[in-house]
């Protein structure tokens, strides 16, 4: 039964329980926001599924409320050990195969369409998300999708060129499946959380203990996880839907915090997004904001004012004026 999410009024939340793993029990939370909680009475057959991305959560209300105040009811789902979904015996964030995320995106749907009656759905995903998303998509291929919005969509690895290589790939696969619980070490600056938290230098409130300053732990079975996912969409997904791939303009690995940590994707190559992009369908918009970070909704407010013109140009154009 839905109850009054931690995002305070008119934000709902309703747990989905599903089947355990090898560490025992295991839910997925879907979080909602209808028109009518802003005050637009007219009952809607549209709607968003949002998906967050890694060491993340679902926050981001100015975005869920832009969606809503156009007459689309916004779920947002936070995945099995993320956020919302942690449980004590967990280790946070991990699986060990993408697929293991395609029963509650499933549940998630299903409640969206079947159960609340919306028959036009727009996928929504940000960076891991994006990737897990349009490989779920990609095999559902559900009647209701209309479009697709991926903002900073993770489609490749960055960093060490190696990691790319033959070689790389076979290392990360052989540890990935021997010692999938061995942390690969990296390092993890927190420039990123603090040129968004309130407390810091940003202006978003959300709760560091499921999006914490210095991440997650990275293992190698979930790397594996990820690299088999970069595989699969490099061969090429037939998502049909138009898609918008939204991204900064540049990336920057800074030293220190400064204008290039708050105007530039400090957590991805954005030259990686744009050279797959294509990869993910048949129909693929792809816009680089100048001056986003890498949660462009999360971008400082002369840009958010961009990324919102260029979302709504592409939903007017390609799925509401179609």
């Amino acid at each position: 039964m839905p109850s009054e999410d931690v995002l305070g009024a008119p934000y709902t939340v309703e747990t989905i329980e599903l089947p355990d793993d090898d560490e025992g029990p295991v839910v997925a939370t879907l979080v909602r926001l209808s028109p009518a909680d802003l005050g637009h009475a007219e009952p809607t057959t549209r709607a968003v599924l949002h998906v967050h991305g890694f060491a993340d959560y679902f926050f981001q209300t100015e975005y869920a409320e832009w969606w809503a105040s156009r007459g689309y009811t916004f779920y947002a789902l936070d995945l099995r050990k993320y956020g919302r979904s942690i449980r004590e015996h967990q280790t946070p964030n991990y699986v060990a195969d993408l697929r293991e995320y395609f029963p509650e995106l499933d549940e998630a749907w299903q409640r969206a369409t079947k159960r609340d009656g919306h028959t036009e759905i727009i996928g929504s995903a940000h960076s891991t998300g994006g990737l897990t998303m349009s490989l779920w998509l990609n095999e559902r291929q559900p009647a209701e999708l209309t479009g697709l919005v991926l903002n900073s969509p993770w489609l490749d690895m960055h960093g060490s060129a190696w990691l790319r290589t033959p070689a790389g790939k076979l290392a990360v696969s052989q540890l990935g499946a021997r010692q999938p619980r061995r942390v690969i070490p990296r390092k993890v600056n927190g420039f990123y959380a603090r040129s968004l938290h309130r407390d810091h230098e940003g202006e978003w409130a959300f709760d560091l203990a499921w999006k914490p300053e210095q991440s997650w732990p990275v293992y190698a079975g979930w790397l594996r996880a990820i690299r088999r996912g970069h595989a699969e969409l490099h061969r090429g997904l037939k998502i049909a839907a138009p898609t918008l791939v939204l991204s900064s303009r540049r990336s920057a690995f800074p030293s220190q915090m400064g204008d290039p940590v708050h105007r530039s994707d400090v957590v991805l190559d954005v030259r990686q997004i744009r050279r797959w992009a294509s990869s993910i369908g048949t129909h693929v918009t792809s816009i680089a904001v100048d001056g986003a970070r890498h949660d462009v909704v999360l971008s400082l407010p002369d840009v958010r004012k961009v990324v919102y013109r260029e979302l709504d140009t592409w939903l007017r154009a390609w799925v509401e004026g179609r």
